[in-house]
């Protein structure tokens, strides 16, 4: 089975965080929410509480993991930029060349950890300027290599597709956009 890590900072965009634990787990792909807090208990950027499964000190390898997920929302995606356990984190698993995805304002932890030199990228409007090493493009969800960023909370469900993607494959993707009727909407809005 399929683990990534999701890690919560106080002031994190729950949709998200959220969106990403809910569709993964929808398709078998085990999710452990981390708190970089030491305590389980972290406060979303709109006041939501939510008890993670583990803290930041109970991660002693990455081994088990094929993924790691930074959500945006601020102050949470600083309080990740700014923690230096998180940049070695990101380091470690861009080392192992696992799956690193961050959304909304998250790819600037991307950024503070080094690991943007020369891919392309995107994020929530106005964050360009702190994505020096990158290529900037507007898309709503970029993949270059292992990194996986997004624009932010509307597209919560496409950064998730991407994920699913890299981890179970393209059928297992469309079969979450099927389940949750997302193909559905595309068909309408469409028209």
């Amino acid at each position: 089975m399929k683990k990534v890590l999701v890690l919560l900072a106080e002031g994190f965009e729950e949709v998200e965080a959220l969106t990403v634990v809910d569709y993964l787990k929808r398709k078998d792909v085990l999710c452990e929410t981390c708190s970089i807090t030491g305590e389980k208990m972290v406060v979303g950027a709109h006041k939501i509480r939510v008890e993670a499964d583990k803290v930041l000190a109970e991660i002693k390898n990455i081994d088990n993991y094929q993924a790691l997920i930074i959500p945006g929302g601020l102050p949470g995606a600083t309080n990740l930029r700014d923690n230096p356990i998180v940049i070695r984190l990101v380091q470690a698993f861009n080392h192992e060349e696992k799956i690193l995805a961050a959304i909304c304002a998250g790819p600037i932890v991307l950024e503070k950890a080094g690991v943007l030199k020369e891919k392309k990228v995107t994020s929530y409007p106005g964050f360009e300027g702190e994505l020096k090493e990158s290529t900037y493009l507007e898309d709503i969800v970029v993949q270059d290599g292992n990194i996986i960023t997004a624009r932010g909370p509307a597209v919560a469900v496409y950064f998730v597709l991407k994920i699913l993607e890299n981890l179970a494959g393209k059928e297992k993707s469309n079969e979450l956009k099927k389940d949750i009727l997302l193909d559905m909407v595309e068909e309408k809005v469409g028209q």
